[in-house]
């Protein structure tokens, strides 16, 4: 693992925090929240500066970071200009400037805001790539003899536009699918000279072991008009969030195992061997899969977050979702921050066996 990997994705890692973190500030902000602390990292501060009524803070854990707002937890601290007894309120209630103050659809709009966020950082730099080298169509280059493709006519030129019940757009839906779906069945529908044809294929494995419904794309990307561009930059991150939630259900479903998960050590890895394959192509080409990986785990992270899961954005809608099912009756603030305390804990202890399983796999 080199220096310039560990630099990269801490680079990487730190892009997709900020943003992530800049969703709940700016709309806490707009919400009339007071955010005590914005920080990047974890742990003991390193650097820090008070502005205005926030303090920014570096700590020394490059991983994470935190958007603290007044009464996220439901406790404050006082203003001393502006207290409870001046501002009218008895001691027991809320500040209006906290987070437990304000109407349960604002706290909603900025715990969901994090992951939005996410998804808006993948389009952004999504525009990048799709505006620099264009989109892969689904198009044909080659036909496998003696496979099912070939057997069923199709041609090269043809263009994928349907397998099974998912639209195709880019080749990469159709590697994904042959992947996620080993030995099954395919239906898949084409197009050529403007007509579409549909066949059925039988996967057949080759010498590896693979199964192949045989049929090949060559990965050349188009780039297309101003408006093609904005559409397949946002198709772009739609691939990878519908990638993450098939990746999640092949988990739960027991397709794929532990040793293919990855934590921060294997994607540092994974970012350092991506930089050493693609800087003999040159600058632009490192730019470019850096952008790439980019992309990808903040489409994840958005996707992870959103899960309804204690300790995650996803979980605290959970809480907010029932406040408006039981019309506007919170959930006792201790059992909930006691839920998100021990989902916390099992977090960080599946956050240490992942950690465990990259050194094993990297070694």
């Amino acid at each position: 693992m080199s220096i310039v990997s560990i630099i990269l994705a801490l680079l990487i890692f730190s892009l997709i925090v900020i943003f992530h973190e800049l969703g709940h500030f700016l709309l806490a902000k707009r919400g009339g929240i007071r955010v005590n602390e914005f920080s990047l990292g974890m742990g003991p501060t390193l650097l820090s500066k008070q502005i205005g009524e926030t303090k920014y803070c570096l700590k020394l854990l490059p991983f994470g970071g935190s958007c603290m707002m007044e009464g996220e937890d439901g406790d404050y601290e006082e203003d001393p200009g502006e207290g409870p007894e001046k501002a009218g309120y008895s001691p027991d209630r809320l500040p209006p400037y906290s987070f437990g103050a304000k109407s349960v659809w604002t706290r909603i709009s900025v715990v969901a805001a994090g992951p939005v966020f996410n998804f808006i950082l993948a389009f952004i730099l999504a525009l990048f790539i799709i505006g620099s080298i264009g989109y892969d169509e689904p198009i044909i280059t080659d036909v496998m003899e003696g496979y099912a493709a070939a057997e069923a006519g199709m041609q090269p030129g043809d263009r994928i536009v349907r397998i099974n019940d998912q639209n195709i757009h880019v080749y990469r839906e159709i590697s994904i699918f042959t992947r996620m779906h080993q030995g099954e069945t395919a239906v898949v529908t084409y197009e050529r000279d403007g007509e579409r044809y549909t066949v059925v294929l039988e996967p057949k494995q080759n010498e590896n072991g693979e199964w192949l419904l045989g049929f090949l794309g060559s990965g050349v990307r188009t780039r297309g008009n101003v408006f093609e561009t904005v559409y397949y930059s946002a198709y772009e991150v739609k691939f990878w969030i519908s990638t993450t939630i098939q990746s999640l259900g092949m988990l739960i479903g027991g397709q794929v195992g532990a040793d293919d998960i990855s934590g921060p050590v294997g994607i540092v890895n994974t970012i350092g061997e991506t930089y050493e394959a693609s800087r003999q192509d040159g600058a632009f080409y490192v730019w470019l899969n850096m952008l790439n990986l980019s992309i990808l785990l903040s489409a994840n992270l958005g996707v992870m977050n959103l899960l309804p899961l204690p300790a995650l954005d996803g979980g605290r809608l959970v809480f907010l979702f029932l406040e408006i099912i039981r019309r506007g009756k919170r959930v006792d603030p201790e059992k909930e921050g006691m839920v998100h305390f021990v989902g916390l804990m099992l977090l960080m202890a599946l956050m240490v066996f992942v950690m465990f399983n990259d050194f094993r796999n990297i070694l």
